[in-house]
């Protein structure tokens, strides 16, 4: 079980801290939220204790894991095989959710490289844009940065 001031990371949401541990009845039923507070706004997320679990819930990175995870912008990637769009958007929004640190930074690597080629889908567009702030957000906690001062560096790594 979290407790107050865990820093945690909530796939398709991305990391924030938690803020209180409170009893709430909703629909007829009382159980026990995590408070969180996402690191990407002012945005307070209610998650169940019960099912962190099962919704992908995990501690944020260590700064050595960090480093690892940004290097992947520097490495070569696994050329995949070309892929319809919709495929590779399903299989992308698949390796989203699993709230694999690495997974989402290939995604943010290899949508970038693309829309060097040519412009990206608009389904493409959002999904990139939301892999980057889920990832910034990780980043302002983990290396205890800005906001700007993340999405600065991120950018810097990216375009190396």
């Amino acid at each position: 079980m979290y407790q107050v001031g865990d820093k945690i990371f909530y796939p398709m949401h991305g990391a924030g801290v938690i803020e209180a541990i409170e009893e709430k009845e909703i629909l007829g039923e009382k159980q026990l939220y995590y408070i969180m507070n996402l690191s990407l706004g002012k945005i307070q997320v209610m998650i169940p204790t019960q099912k962190t679990s099962n919704l992908g819930i995990r501690d944020i990175v260590q700064p050595t894991i960090m480093e690892n995870v940004l290097s992947i912008f520097t490495s070569e990637d696994e050329t995949e095989a070309t892929v319809h769009p919709n495929q590779r958007y399903r299989n992308n929004m698949d390796k989203m959710k699993t709230g694999d640190i690495f997974e989402g930074a290939k995604i943010i690597r290899e949508l970038t490289k693309s829309s060097k080629k040519k412009p990206l889908g608009t389904s493409d567009k959002t999904l990139l844009n939301n892999a980057r702030k889920i990832l910034i957000s990780e980043l302002v906690l983990v290396n205890d940065l800005k906001h700007d001062e993340a999405t600065d560096y991120l950018n810097t790594i990216i375009n190396q």
